[in-house]
């Protein structure tokens, strides 16, 4: 009874191993297929990373099918479980096959085949070092995830700034191409380059091109109006009084940007002596007293322990004592930004031209006339659909497109937070449904690879959605001559589902790498999402041996408040992952990077890319046109 027992465990374990092996045989004629299938894409790119484009296709063929029952028959047979088969498809393939020849006593099983043109384990990891360090520089000692940081508008003028942080660890710099202009660009990468030789320490140059950002146009401005108050404690007695700058008419100040700058509409300071009062009628009619405490020329400083509100043509009286000596009115104050009240419910157009933004407002025959914005990229219109949803300031306020009307798209707003929300110019806007045909290279960006050309290491396409952007980059810089790396930034929901298509673009460039943009790619999939979409960039982009760059509101609130958030520390300890991570600009930036690169070094000693179950993804199914 016994003997029987075991011939049919034999037989069993014989008739299993069978069974995973066919699972095998079939996984390899699907990768033969892929790469018939893709052999053309495969082809354009350069022989030296062809390699890398056929791991990939070999990968998303696999990735294509639900791996989960066969994960769990190997994993019990103490086999490999493929759950780290990125960099080395074919390899790890034939390594289980070969194991399984060997376990069933098949004559040919003595030693596993070496796989012709495809990267074994030890090689797929050198190809993504290789391929980091000629993209992102050499990783510095101790840690090979780099930190790379934006720079502020001070890096221009402050080149201690520059030493500091890279002496706390930065390994690349961001200069973000939408804000500043030339001279302060050139100055930034002046100074990092100076700052690199003198500590002995390298740096790359990341030239981010703005690309067709998607925002809320020009708003009507608010009130001409700024409150001025003092600070107070907790039982309300005044700690600090309030201080304002009154200025003559044409008066130039040297004043700080925290400071509050009224201007007189007659002059009035050249009169003052410290000790007298200016008598403010504010807003709402309640009289204010500023006393002066310094004089300089047609500028004074004058302080109040009250609130007030200063506006545009408010009644001004100087007084010494009891003496009532000039009086004028306030000058033109400074707007408040404007902004459009939005709740649930309400109805929005979006327009397509240049007219001024608005909140709703009541006609004279009674009727509401919806709020209006502008979008600052109108062409995007033609692609919006009805039922789709649109997105503004970062998927705090959503809504649905009813329709197309003469003026602009017809949205009803479906989500806002408790009590409202107001919209803001220059605050992004999200078409996460819409097939946008938008290029990701505008005129502007052509115009800054110019001056990127001769100056960066690498330049950051922003909005990048199909392939042929990617091309057309390419092309732009060869005209140039300039072979510089290029950092794909995955931002949308589009640019997401188009990855595999990107990362083969992406190969034909001679340095490329991929920036997981968490904070527009969030609001685009959704933050339940943002977890496992940034998980499949990561897998897609080790098969193609491409370094990962991850990126947005990483310790944002220590580079902030320099007090980093207990989520925040976990969430830059997964950077780990990747070959990059970014930080953005705050003033406590030099303590944010010697902490992240802390916490990278520790990291890097515990942790390694975890075992995975390899689901289906539908992101591995090719895409249509």
């Amino acid at each position: 009874m016994r003997e029987r027992s075991s011939i049919v465990t034999a037989r069993y374990r014989e008739e299993r191993l069978r069974r995973l092996l066919s699972s095998l045989d079939d996984a390899l004629r699907e990768t033969d297929a892929a790469l018939d299938a893709r052999a053309a894409t495969i082809d354009a790119v350069p022989a030296e990373r062809r390699a890398s484009a056929e791991n990939l296709a070999m990968y998303l063929a696999l990735r294509a099918h639900d791996l989960r029952p066969l994960q769990h028959d190997l994993h019990d047979l103490s086999l490999s479980s493929l759950g780290r088969m990125e960099g080395h498809v074919a390899a790890t393939l034939h390594g289980v096959r070969f194991a399984l020849r060997s376990l069933l006593g098949e004559p040919g099983a003595a030693a596993p085949p070496a796989v012709a043109n495809t990267p074994s384990g030890d090689d797929a990891d050198r190809r993504l070092l290789a391929n980091a360090d000629e993209l992102l520089g050499p990783s510095p000692t101790g840690r090979r995830t780099r930190v790379m940081v934006t720079l502020a508008g001070d890096a221009a003028t402050d080149p201690g700034r520059i030493d500091d942080l890279l002496r706390a660890g930065m390994d690349v710099a961001r200069i973000n191409l939408a804000h500043d202009d030339e001279r302060v660009w050139s100055a930034m990468v002046a100074n990092v380059r100076a700052a690199a030789v003198r500590n002995r320490r390298p740096c790359r140059i990341l030239a981010d091109l703005p690309g067709p950002k998607l925002r809320i146009g020009d708003i009507e401005p608010g009130p001409e109006v700024v409150r001025v108050r003092p600070a107070r404690d907790a039982y309300g007695i005044v700690e600090k009084p309030a201080k304002v700058l009154f200025r003559d008419p044409n008066a130039t100040t040297n004043a700080e940007a925290r400071d509050i700058v009224v201007p007189l509409r007659a002059p009035l300071v050249c009169f003052a002596e410290v000790g007298d009062e200016f008598v403010v009628t504010d807003t709402r009619g309640r009289r204010r007293t500023f006393v002066v405490t310094t004089v300089d020329g047609v500028v004074c400083t004058a302080v109040t322990d009250r609130t007030a509100y200063l506006g545009t043509g408010c009644a001004v009286l100087l007084q010494r004592g009891i003496t009532e000596l000039a009086t004028t009115e306030l000058g033109r104050m400074p707007a408040l930004p404007g902004t459009v009240a939005v709740h649930a419910g309400d109805i929005l157009i979006v327009t397509r031209d240049d007219e001024i933004g608005r909140g709703a407002r009541t006609t004279a025959d009674g009727r509401i006339e919806p709020a209006r914005i502008p979008c600052a990229m109108p062409e995007v219109f033609d692609d919006v659909l009805p039922d789709q949803r649109i997105l503004f300031d970062d998927g705090r306020v959503a809504g649905i497109v009813l329709a197309h009307e003469r003026d602009g798209l017809r949205v009803r707003i479906t989500g806002v937070p408790p009590g409202g929300a107001r919209l803001r110019t220059e605050k992004g806007i999200n078409l996460p449904d819409t097939r946008l045909r938008a290029p990701a290279v505008t005129a502007d960006d052509t115009a800054r690879l110019d001056w990127a050309a001769t100056h960066a290491d690498m330049v950051g396409l922003s909005f990048v959605q199909h392939p042929e952007d990617v091309l057309e980059l390419q092309q732009e810089l060869r005209s140039r001559g300039a072979e510089l790396g290029i950092v794909l930034k995955i931002e949308t929901a589009t640019a997401f589902q188009r990855l595999p298509d990107l990362l083969f673009a992406g190969l034909r460039s001679p340095r490329v790498g991929v920036m997981v943009a968490r904070g527009d790619l969030a609001v685009e999939v959704g933050y339940a999402r943002l977890a496992e979409v940034q998980e499949e960039i990561l897998w897609l982009c080790e098969a193609a041996h491409v370094p990962v760059v991850w990126a947005t509101q990483v310790l944002d609130s220590m580079a902030r408040t320099g007090v980093p958030s207990r989520a925040e520390v976990t969430d830059a300890a997964m950077g780990v992952q990747a070959e990059c991570v970014m930080l953005n600009k705050g003033p406590h930036i030099v303590a944010t990077v010697a902490f992240l690169s802390g916490v990278l070094e520790r990291m890097q000693e515990h942790h390694a890319k975890k075992h995975s179950l390899l689901r289906r993804l539908r992101i591995a199914t090719p895409t249509r046109p």
